[in-house]
Protein backbone atom coordinates (compact mmCIF):
# COMPACT_ATOMS: atom_id res chain seq x y z
CA UNK A 1 0.00 0.00 0.00
CA UNK A 2 2.12 2.63 0.95
CA UNK A 3 5.18 3.88 -1.27
CA UNK A 4 7.56 5.26 0.99
CA UNK A 5 11.39 6.18 -0.44
CA UNK A 6 14.68 7.84 1.05
CA UNK A 7 15.83 11.18 0.23
CA UNK A 8 18.92 13.41 0.08
CA UNK A 9 18.34 15.61 2.63
CA UNK A 10 18.95 19.45 2.97
CA UNK A 11 20.80 20.40 6.29
CA UNK A 12 22.29 23.21 7.96
CA UNK A 13 26.66 22.99 6.98
CA UNK A 14 28.35 21.20 9.97
CA UNK A 15 30.02 25.09 10.81
CA UNK A 16 26.40 26.14 11.70
CA UNK A 17 24.81 22.68 13.08
CA UNK A 18 27.09 22.98 15.79
CA UNK A 19 24.46 25.22 17.36
CA UNK A 20 21.54 23.04 16.09
CA UNK A 21 19.43 24.28 18.97
CA UNK A 22 19.39 28.49 17.29
CA UNK A 23 18.39 26.82 13.99
CA UNK A 24 15.53 24.94 14.60
CA UNK A 25 11.99 26.65 15.26
CA UNK A 26 8.76 25.11 16.26
CA UNK A 27 6.22 23.99 13.45
CA UNK A 28 4.03 27.07 11.59
CA UNK A 29 0.69 26.04 13.24
CA UNK A 30 2.15 26.43 16.55
CA UNK A 31 4.82 28.99 16.99
CA UNK A 32 3.44 31.58 19.14
CA UNK A 33 4.09 35.33 17.79
CA UNK A 34 6.08 35.70 20.79
CA UNK A 35 8.51 32.86 19.27
CA UNK A 36 8.18 34.08 16.30
CA UNK A 37 9.45 37.54 16.61
CA UNK A 38 12.12 36.03 18.70
CA UNK A 39 13.94 33.94 16.13
CA UNK A 40 13.36 35.88 13.39
CA UNK A 41 16.40 37.85 14.99
CA UNK A 42 18.56 34.73 13.62
CA UNK A 43 19.24 35.63 10.24
CA UNK A 44 19.60 31.42 9.44
CA UNK A 45 17.01 30.40 11.90
CA UNK A 46 14.49 27.88 9.75
CA UNK A 47 11.78 29.80 10.72
CA UNK A 48 12.44 31.87 7.82
CA UNK A 49 12.13 29.40 5.48
CA UNK A 50 8.72 27.48 7.23
CA UNK A 51 6.86 31.31 8.27
CA UNK A 52 8.16 33.75 6.35
CA UNK A 53 7.63 37.67 6.36
CA UNK A 54 7.75 39.96 3.51
CA UNK A 55 4.81 41.73 1.45
CA UNK A 56 5.02 38.41 -1.06
CA UNK A 57 6.55 35.95 2.24
CA UNK A 58 6.37 32.96 -0.60
CA UNK A 59 8.58 34.23 -2.95
CA UNK A 60 11.03 35.65 -0.43
CA UNK A 61 11.63 32.46 1.10
CA UNK A 62 12.26 31.38 -2.29
CA UNK A 63 14.55 33.98 -2.66
CA UNK A 64 16.59 33.33 0.78
CA UNK A 65 16.65 29.87 0.26
CA UNK A 66 18.19 29.64 -3.47
CA UNK A 67 21.47 31.98 -1.41
CA UNK A 68 21.19 29.56 1.35
CA UNK A 69 21.75 26.90 -1.33
CA UNK A 70 24.23 29.12 -3.47
CA UNK A 71 26.54 30.05 -0.24
CA UNK A 72 26.38 26.62 0.79
CA UNK A 73 24.20 27.26 4.39
CA UNK A 74 21.87 24.40 3.53
CA UNK A 75 24.29 21.81 1.87
CA UNK A 76 22.49 18.58 0.78
CA UNK A 77 24.04 15.39 1.68
CA UNK A 78 25.30 12.80 -0.52
CA UNK A 79 23.60 9.62 -0.35
CA UNK A 80 19.80 9.03 0.20
CA UNK A 81 18.82 7.68 3.62
CA UNK A 82 16.34 7.09 6.26
CA UNK A 83 16.50 10.11 8.73
CA UNK A 84 15.91 8.84 12.12
CA UNK A 85 14.26 11.14 14.52
CA UNK A 86 14.08 10.60 18.34
CA UNK A 87 12.19 12.57 21.42
CA UNK A 88 13.15 11.86 24.65
CA UNK A 89 10.60 13.83 26.83
CA UNK A 90 8.69 13.96 30.35
CA UNK A 91 5.31 14.82 30.56
CA UNK A 92 4.63 17.22 33.41
CA UNK A 93 4.54 16.34 36.91
CA UNK A 94 6.20 12.87 35.85
CA UNK A 95 10.01 12.30 36.04
CA UNK A 96 9.42 9.61 33.64
CA UNK A 97 11.73 9.95 31.03
CA UNK A 98 9.52 8.18 27.49
CA UNK A 99 11.12 8.05 24.23
CA UNK A 100 8.76 8.45 21.27
CA UNK A 101 10.68 6.98 18.00
CA UNK A 102 10.36 7.27 14.63
CA UNK A 103 11.73 7.87 10.99
CA UNK A 104 11.57 10.70 8.38
CA UNK A 105 11.61 9.72 4.67
CA UNK A 106 9.32 10.36 1.81
CA UNK A 107 5.59 8.99 0.81
CA UNK A 108 3.54 8.83 -2.22
CA UNK A 109 0.90 11.72 -1.74
CA UNK A 110 -2.26 9.13 -1.78
CA UNK A 111 -5.58 10.63 -2.41
CA UNK A 112 -7.27 10.50 0.43
CA UNK A 113 -9.91 8.32 -1.36
CA UNK A 114 -7.06 5.39 -2.61
CA UNK A 115 -7.36 4.95 1.46
CA UNK A 116 -3.45 4.81 1.99
CA UNK A 117 -3.15 7.87 3.91
CA UNK A 118 -6.30 8.10 6.10
CA UNK A 119 -6.93 11.28 7.96
CA UNK A 120 -8.86 11.56 11.39
CA UNK A 121 -10.00 15.18 11.12
CA UNK A 122 -10.92 18.33 8.99
CA UNK A 123 -8.39 20.89 8.08
CA UNK A 124 -8.49 25.08 8.01
CA UNK A 125 -9.27 26.28 4.49
CA UNK A 126 -6.94 29.32 5.38
CA UNK A 127 -3.85 27.60 6.70
CA UNK A 128 -3.56 24.96 3.66
CA UNK A 129 -3.97 27.81 1.13
CA UNK A 130 -0.89 29.45 2.80
CA UNK A 131 0.91 26.01 2.70
CA UNK A 132 0.38 25.92 -0.99
CA UNK A 133 1.58 28.89 -1.89
CA UNK A 134 5.21 28.06 0.21
CA UNK A 135 5.58 24.77 -1.97
CA UNK A 136 4.84 26.23 -4.58
CA UNK A 137 7.42 28.90 -4.45
CA UNK A 138 10.27 26.81 -2.73
CA UNK A 139 9.31 23.53 -3.87
CA UNK A 140 10.66 22.61 -0.56
CA UNK A 141 9.08 20.83 2.86
CA UNK A 142 10.60 22.23 5.76
CA UNK A 143 9.43 20.04 8.44
CA UNK A 144 7.61 16.51 7.91
CA UNK A 145 3.94 15.65 8.98
CA UNK A 146 3.35 13.08 11.08
CA UNK A 147 2.20 9.44 10.36
CA UNK A 148 1.59 6.36 12.08
CA UNK A 149 2.15 2.97 10.87
CA UNK A 150 0.94 -0.66 13.06
CA UNK A 151 3.80 -3.32 13.29
CA UNK A 152 3.27 -5.06 16.40
CA UNK A 153 6.58 -7.33 15.43
CA UNK A 154 8.58 -3.92 16.05
CA UNK A 155 10.72 -4.63 12.75
CA UNK A 156 12.59 -1.32 12.05
CA UNK A 157 13.26 -0.47 15.59
CA UNK A 158 16.33 -2.48 15.74
CA UNK A 159 17.97 -0.12 12.94
CA UNK A 160 16.82 3.03 14.28
CA UNK A 161 17.87 2.36 17.53
CA UNK A 162 21.16 1.29 16.05
CA UNK A 163 21.76 4.74 14.00
CA UNK A 164 20.43 6.77 16.97
CA UNK A 165 24.00 5.84 18.75
CA UNK A 166 25.51 8.14 16.07
CA UNK A 167 23.36 11.38 15.81
CA UNK A 168 23.38 13.85 13.20
CA UNK A 169 22.24 16.33 15.43
CA UNK A 170 20.90 16.32 18.70
CA UNK A 171 19.52 19.66 20.97
CA UNK A 172 16.89 20.27 23.37
CA UNK A 173 13.75 22.23 21.77
CA UNK A 174 11.69 24.62 22.97
CA UNK A 175 9.42 22.02 24.70
CA UNK A 176 11.79 20.89 26.99
CA UNK A 177 12.17 17.72 24.57
CA UNK A 178 15.72 16.25 23.40
CA UNK A 179 15.50 15.11 19.83
CA UNK A 180 17.89 13.41 18.54
CA UNK A 181 18.57 12.75 14.66
CA UNK A 182 20.78 10.19 12.76
CA UNK A 183 20.49 8.58 9.30
CA UNK A 184 20.67 5.16 7.52
CA UNK A 185 22.03 4.78 4.42
CA UNK A 186 22.66 1.56 4.02
CA UNK A 187 20.68 0.58 0.67
CA UNK A 188 19.57 -3.31 2.18
CA UNK A 189 18.13 -1.40 5.32
CA UNK A 190 16.83 1.23 3.37
CA UNK A 191 15.23 -1.62 1.28
CA UNK A 192 13.93 -3.12 4.52
CA UNK A 193 11.95 0.10 5.58
CA UNK A 194 10.51 0.06 2.09
CA UNK A 195 9.11 -3.27 2.18
CA UNK A 196 8.00 -3.44 5.50
CA UNK A 197 5.83 -0.10 4.47
CA UNK A 198 4.56 -1.47 1.92
CA UNK A 199 1.87 -3.34 3.07
CA UNK A 200 0.73 -0.78 5.58
CA UNK A 201 -1.95 1.68 5.75
CA UNK A 202 -0.78 5.44 7.06
CA UNK A 203 -2.67 7.26 9.93
CA UNK A 204 -2.00 10.99 9.55
CA UNK A 205 -1.59 11.91 13.17
CA UNK A 206 -0.72 15.34 12.85
CA UNK A 207 0.29 18.11 9.39
CA UNK A 208 -2.72 17.70 7.88
CA UNK A 209 -2.57 21.47 6.25
CA UNK A 210 0.84 20.52 5.03
CA UNK A 211 -0.13 17.14 3.78
CA UNK A 212 -3.57 18.91 2.05
CA UNK A 213 -1.40 21.63 0.52
CA UNK A 214 0.97 18.36 -1.36
CA UNK A 215 -2.05 17.29 -2.57
CA UNK A 216 -3.26 20.35 -4.24
CA UNK A 217 0.02 21.30 -5.64
CA UNK A 218 0.62 17.54 -7.02
CA UNK A 219 -3.16 17.94 -8.32
CA UNK A 220 -2.10 21.65 -10.04
CA UNK A 221 0.93 19.66 -11.72
CA UNK A 222 -0.37 16.88 -12.75
CA UNK A 223 -2.92 18.75 -14.69
CA UNK A 224 -0.03 21.02 -16.36
CA UNK A 225 1.99 18.08 -17.14
CA UNK A 226 1.06 15.92 -20.19
CA UNK A 227 3.39 13.43 -19.73
CA UNK A 228 2.41 12.42 -16.17
CA UNK A 229 3.78 9.51 -15.33
CA UNK A 230 3.48 9.73 -11.04
CA UNK A 231 7.13 8.92 -10.23
CA UNK A 232 7.91 12.73 -10.86
CA UNK A 233 9.23 14.40 -8.01
CA UNK A 234 5.59 16.43 -6.82
CA UNK A 235 3.81 13.34 -6.69
CA UNK A 236 5.94 12.88 -3.07
CA UNK A 237 5.15 14.46 0.49
CA UNK A 238 7.97 14.61 3.33
CA UNK A 239 6.49 13.06 6.69
CA UNK A 240 7.91 11.13 9.98
CA UNK A 241 6.52 8.10 10.46
CA UNK A 242 5.95 6.33 14.45
CA UNK A 243 4.52 2.77 15.11
CA UNK A 244 1.46 3.21 16.64
CA UNK A 245 2.11 0.02 18.95
CA UNK A 246 5.08 1.85 20.76
CA UNK A 247 4.41 2.78 24.43
CA UNK A 248 5.50 6.46 24.04
CA UNK A 249 2.39 7.90 22.07
CA UNK A 250 0.85 10.60 23.52
CA UNK A 251 -1.98 13.22 22.47
CA UNK A 252 -2.76 15.85 24.76
CA UNK A 253 -6.13 17.68 24.34
CA UNK A 254 -7.39 20.91 22.91
CA UNK A 255 -9.54 23.06 24.30
CA UNK A 256 -11.96 25.08 22.82
CA UNK A 257 -12.89 29.35 23.59
CA UNK A 258 -15.52 31.06 21.78
CA UNK A 259 -14.66 35.01 22.11
CA UNK A 260 -18.33 36.55 22.12
CA UNK A 261 -20.92 35.02 23.59
CA UNK A 262 -24.21 36.38 22.12
CA UNK A 263 -26.60 35.20 25.51
CA UNK A 264 -25.67 36.43 29.16
CA UNK A 265 -24.60 33.84 31.61
CA UNK A 266 -27.97 33.16 32.86
CA UNK A 267 -29.33 32.05 29.32
CA UNK A 268 -26.07 30.17 27.77
CA UNK A 269 -26.13 28.01 31.53
CA UNK A 270 -30.00 27.62 30.90
CA UNK A 271 -29.38 26.73 27.33
CA UNK A 272 -26.62 24.46 28.68
CA UNK A 273 -29.18 21.99 31.35
CA UNK A 274 -31.44 21.17 28.26
CA UNK A 275 -28.31 19.14 27.58
CA UNK A 276 -25.84 18.73 30.19
CA UNK A 277 -26.03 18.52 34.01
CA UNK A 278 -24.24 21.32 35.52
CA UNK A 279 -22.11 21.40 38.63
CA UNK A 280 -20.61 25.01 40.08
CA UNK A 281 -17.37 24.64 41.23
CA UNK A 282 -15.11 26.89 43.91
CA UNK A 283 -11.96 27.08 42.01
CA UNK A 284 -11.10 26.88 38.13
CA UNK A 285 -7.95 25.26 38.58
CA UNK A 286 -10.28 21.96 39.21
CA UNK A 287 -11.73 22.06 35.94
CA UNK A 288 -9.12 19.71 34.11
CA UNK A 289 -8.85 17.53 36.96
CA UNK A 290 -12.34 16.70 37.73
CA UNK A 291 -13.19 15.71 34.49
CA UNK A 292 -10.17 13.13 34.12
CA UNK A 293 -11.63 9.83 32.77
CA UNK A 294 -15.43 10.92 32.30
CA UNK A 295 -16.91 10.83 29.56
CA UNK A 296 -18.47 13.26 28.10
CA UNK A 297 -17.47 15.63 30.65
CA UNK A 298 -16.38 19.38 30.33
CA UNK A 299 -15.02 22.09 31.81
CA UNK A 300 -16.77 25.50 31.65
CA UNK A 301 -15.12 28.27 32.44
CA UNK A 302 -18.09 31.34 31.74
CA UNK A 303 -16.97 35.01 32.62
CA UNK A 304 -14.56 33.77 35.57
CA UNK A 305 -17.12 31.34 37.05
CA UNK A 306 -16.44 27.83 36.96
CA UNK A 307 -18.59 24.62 36.22
CA UNK A 308 -18.17 20.88 35.22
CA UNK A 309 -20.91 19.62 32.63
CA UNK A 310 -21.61 16.49 31.16
CA UNK A 311 -23.74 15.42 29.16
CA UNK A 312 -27.21 13.65 29.81
CA UNK A 313 -26.84 10.04 28.44
CA UNK A 314 -30.37 10.45 27.17
CA UNK A 315 -30.23 13.20 24.87
CA UNK A 316 -27.07 11.49 23.17
CA UNK A 317 -29.08 9.75 20.53
CA UNK A 318 -30.29 13.39 19.59
CA UNK A 319 -26.98 13.73 17.36
CA UNK A 320 -28.49 14.43 13.91
CA UNK A 321 -25.02 14.69 12.22
CA UNK A 322 -24.43 12.07 9.86
CA UNK A 323 -21.42 10.03 11.59
CA UNK A 324 -20.64 6.73 11.87
CA UNK A 325 -21.09 5.81 15.84
CA UNK A 326 -17.56 5.57 16.80
CA UNK A 327 -17.42 9.35 15.74
CA UNK A 328 -20.89 10.53 17.75
CA UNK A 329 -18.83 8.94 20.54
CA UNK A 330 -16.25 11.43 20.72
CA UNK A 331 -16.35 14.31 23.58
CA UNK A 332 -15.52 16.54 20.66
CA UNK A 333 -18.17 15.46 18.62
CA UNK A 334 -20.77 16.17 21.64
CA UNK A 335 -19.37 19.70 22.56
CA UNK A 336 -19.71 20.75 18.43
CA UNK A 337 -23.06 19.58 18.43
CA UNK A 338 -24.54 20.44 21.09
CA UNK A 339 -22.94 23.73 22.23
CA UNK A 340 -21.41 24.86 19.32
CA UNK A 341 -24.50 23.78 16.58
CA UNK A 342 -27.49 23.86 18.69
CA UNK A 343 -26.76 26.41 21.36
CA UNK A 344 -24.82 28.95 20.02
CA UNK A 345 -26.12 27.98 16.13
CA UNK A 346 -22.78 27.62 14.74
CA UNK A 347 -23.42 25.04 11.76
CA UNK A 348 -20.73 22.08 11.26
CA UNK A 349 -19.36 23.44 8.54
CA UNK A 350 -19.53 26.88 9.48
CA UNK A 351 -17.58 25.84 12.93
CA UNK A 352 -13.89 24.92 10.27
CA UNK A 353 -13.63 28.96 9.18
CA UNK A 354 -15.31 30.78 12.41
CA UNK A 355 -13.51 33.56 13.70
CA UNK A 356 -15.16 33.48 16.96
CA UNK A 357 -13.86 29.72 17.77
CA UNK A 358 -10.20 29.29 19.24
CA UNK A 359 -8.17 26.17 19.71
CA UNK A 360 -5.85 26.13 22.86
CA UNK A 361 -4.05 23.95 24.60
CA UNK A 362 -2.45 25.31 27.20
CA UNK A 363 -5.02 24.94 30.03
CA UNK A 364 -3.97 27.83 32.13
CA UNK A 365 -3.87 29.99 28.72
CA UNK A 366 -7.56 29.34 28.96
CA UNK A 367 -7.89 30.62 32.14
CA UNK A 368 -5.94 33.79 31.69
CA UNK A 369 -7.57 34.41 28.43
CA UNK A 370 -11.47 34.69 30.26
CA UNK A 371 -9.61 36.45 32.84
CA UNK A 372 -8.64 38.64 30.70
CA UNK A 373 -11.59 39.67 28.25
CA UNK A 374 -10.37 38.11 25.28
CA UNK A 375 -12.46 35.53 25.44
CA UNK A 376 -15.64 34.91 27.28
CA UNK A 377 -16.37 31.27 27.70
CA UNK A 378 -13.85 28.05 27.64
CA UNK A 379 -14.87 24.47 27.53
CA UNK A 380 -11.76 22.22 29.06
CA UNK A 381 -11.52 19.04 27.15
CA UNK A 382 -9.87 15.54 27.86
CA UNK A 383 -7.63 14.18 25.50
CA UNK A 384 -8.66 11.59 22.23
CA UNK A 385 -7.23 8.03 22.94
CA UNK A 386 -4.58 6.30 19.92
CA UNK A 387 -7.41 3.66 19.77
CA UNK A 388 -10.02 6.12 19.57
CA UNK A 389 -7.69 7.57 16.37
CA UNK A 390 -7.08 4.45 14.85
CA UNK A 391 -10.92 3.55 14.87
CA UNK A 392 -12.04 6.65 13.74
CA UNK A 393 -9.44 6.47 10.99
CA UNK A 394 -10.50 3.07 9.84
CA UNK A 395 -14.06 3.63 9.58
CA UNK A 396 -13.75 6.57 6.87
CA UNK A 397 -14.79 10.05 9.11
CA UNK A 398 -13.56 13.04 10.78
CA UNK A 399 -13.57 13.85 13.86
CA UNK A 400 -14.09 17.49 14.08
CA UNK A 401 -11.20 20.33 13.98
CA UNK A 402 -8.23 20.42 16.06
CA UNK A 403 -9.27 17.15 18.17
CA UNK A 404 -5.85 15.68 18.54
CA UNK A 405 -2.08 17.49 19.69
CA UNK A 406 0.36 14.28 19.40
CA UNK A 407 2.88 15.46 22.23
CA UNK A 408 5.82 16.34 21.51
CA UNK A 409 5.69 18.18 18.53
CA UNK A 410 8.32 17.84 15.79
CA UNK A 411 10.92 20.57 14.71
CA UNK A 412 11.52 22.08 11.60
CA UNK A 413 15.31 22.62 10.87
CA UNK A 414 16.86 19.67 11.33
CA UNK A 415 16.02 17.99 7.78
CA UNK A 416 14.62 20.12 4.23
CA UNK A 417 13.26 17.52 1.83
CA UNK A 418 13.21 19.28 -1.87
CA UNK A 419 10.57 17.80 -4.56
CA UNK A 420 13.16 20.21 -7.24
CA UNK A 421 12.66 17.73 -9.63
CA UNK A 422 16.59 17.71 -10.88
CA UNK A 423 17.16 17.34 -7.37
CA UNK A 424 14.43 14.35 -5.73
CA UNK A 425 16.13 12.11 -8.39
CA UNK A 426 19.34 12.76 -6.85
CA UNK A 427 17.64 11.61 -3.94
CA UNK A 428 15.97 8.35 -4.89
CA UNK A 429 18.32 6.87 -7.67
CA UNK A 430 21.34 5.42 -5.67
CA UNK A 431 19.10 3.13 -3.62
CA UNK A 432 15.84 2.21 -6.19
Amino acid sequence: MAEIIPLRGWRYNQELSNSIQDLTSPLFDVVSLKQREALYQNSYNSIHLSVPQGTFPAKEAAQLLQTWKTEGILKQDYLPGIYVYYQYFRLPGSEQEHCRKGFMCQIKAYDWDEQVLLRHENTIPASVNDRIDLLTETQLQVSPTHGLYTDPDFLLEKYMDESIQAPLHESEDYQGVRDVVAVIQDAAAVREFIRVLKDKQVLLADGHHRYESSLQYRKASRAANPDHTGTESYNYHFIYLTNTEGCDLRILPTHRLFRHLPLSSEEFLSKIAAYFTIIPLADPFDLNEIIIGKKWAFGLYLRGKPYKIRLKTEVHADISWPLPAVVKELDLTVLHYFVLEKILGISQEAQRTSTEIQYIRNFAECLSRVDHEEAEVAFITNGVTIEQVKTVCYSGALMPQKSTFFYPKVISGFVFSSIKQNEFYLEVSPCL
